[in-house]
């Protein structure tokens, strides 16, 4: 019998989040040293800590260098050959514009001796702030607060954000030919799409100008005159793949959210839970999706079978209120509004990043008895949900788990717990 359900889903969380440490996944992928220099650039919530990884793993003696950006209060110290710069994330800002510019400008003029080996990971699209010509990086973050406000998928952010970027799309692989690009991705998106981790800097792009119009079409997003005078314009398409730059690019997924829920999974079965495996690529809105999963734990409940349900992937919230939201606590809130306190189900909901979207949190976790509590405190569940205030339902509890930056990101965590709870003690009346 499980004690502590609250603390078996949490070490089911940490477990997640080791399994895709960079310390652990980048190592086994790097690359032999080349005949000439090696450059190391990068972007992501990951990326300082994936080149702390490679400085620590690099042959002794070998040439090495390089620049990585990533989210602030996710950098390391103590690496000698690879500076490490922070800026803004979601929505960019002028220190990650000058970043992009930078590392733009150390891949040029390299020679076919020379390697780029280059660190991506989940965040680097709004890293990589470098505006296409005729852009600026008002006009960019415009769009961005645009989406994020939308509820339009990943895939649909960053289709818009690689036709708006000097770099982003395939551009940096362009600008380092005729030099061997090797670039490791820990993946935060449904699929594992390099294209879309982080908008792909490194890899061809499939989509178009055109579908980046129609996701601004679809969510009502009317852009500026200049991002419109972009995306009508031709020669603004993306490389394709079989444009020859692409020819030396070699790319890498060190780490998945697929396996960091298969290291969950493994602390379930050793606490004696039976693991279900729902997908680790769910998308869609939060609210809804935590409707669909506490139908799933209730009739996993009626049936008296005790399990974990386990998924991961990336929900989005169409932002109608004015609270602290968060896509993790805005599902568990709705979760629990859809359970309405049933005896037998816990659950967690995290960003494996560590910060539930804009938040100093990694997300929340719920008990049965988390509704009762809010009463009692004068919360309702329910408005706090219309006002996509998740934070503040689960702050006024002292329920929100607050990691700090993990350094890495394979997606949001989310894990429901159906135990049923133990059965009263008779004796003790007697």
């Amino acid at each position: 019998m499980i004690a502590e359900p609250g603390l078996l889903l949490k070490e089911m969380f940490e477990a997640a989040v080791r399994q895709a440490a960079p310390a652990t996944c980048v190592p086994p992928h790097l690359p032999p040293p080349p005949p000439g220099r090696t450059v190391v650039i990068g972007a992501g919530k990951a990326a300082a800590a994936m080149a702390q990884a490679v400085d620590a793993h690099w042959p002794a003696g070998r040439p090495l260098s390089g620049l990585v950006v990533t989210r602030y209060g996710h950098g390391v110290g103590g690496l000698a050959r690879i500076a490490v710069v922070e800026a803004s994330h979601p929505v960019p800002d002028a220190a990650g514009e000058r970043a992009a510019a930078d590392i733009l400008a150390m891949v040029h003029g390299l020679g076919a001796d020379d390697l780029v080996l280059c660190l991506i990971s989940g965040g680097g699209s709004s890293l990589l702030a470098l505006p296409a010509p005729g852009l600026t990086l008002a006009d960019k973050q415009l769009v961005a607060r645009a989406l994020l406000r939308s509820g339009a998928s990943i895939h649909e952010m960053n289709c818009v954000r690689k036709h708006l970027s000097a770099i982003k799309g395939g551009r940096l692989a362009l600008a380092a030919a005729p030099a061997r690009v090797v670039s490791l991705l820990v993946s935060d998106v449904p699929g594992d799409d390099p294209s879309v981790i982080a908008s792909g800097p490194t890899v061809p792009d499939g989509t178009t100008l055109a579908d980046a119009r129609a996701v601004l079409a679809r969510y009502g997003i009317h852009p500026s005159p200049a991002v419109a005078a972009r995306l009508a314009d031709p020669a603004a398409e993306t490389p394709k793949p079989d444009d020859p730059a692409f020819a030396r690019a070699d790319t890498r997924i060190v780490a998945t959210p697929q396996s960091s829920l298969e290291a969950a999974a493994a602390v379930a079965r050793e606490a004696g839970v039976r693991p279900v495996m729902l997908g680790d690529a769910i998308e869609g809105e939060a609210s809804l999706v935590a409707g669909d999963m506490a139908r799933a734990a209730l009739q996993a409940a009626s049936g008296g079978d005790p399990c974990v349900l386990i998924s991961g992937g990336e929900t989005t919230v169409t932002v109608r209120g004015q609270g602290r939201g968060g896509r993790n606590a805005e599902f568990l809130l709705a979760l629990a509004v859809a359970l309405d306190g049933h005896p037998a189900i816990h659950a967690i909901a995290c960003d494996t990043d560590g910060i539930d979207g804009t938040e100093d949190n990694a997300g929340a976790w719920l008990a049965p008895d988390t509704l009762h509590r809010a009463r009692a405190l004068g919360r309702d569940a329910r408005a706090s949900l219309a006002d996509n205030d998740g934070y503040g339902f689960f702050s006024a509890l002292g329920d929100l788990i607050v990691t700090g930056p993990t350094r890495t990101n394979v997606n949001d965590f989310r894990a429901i717990l159906v135990w049923p709870p133990p059965e009263p003690d008779q004796g003790a009346s007697m």
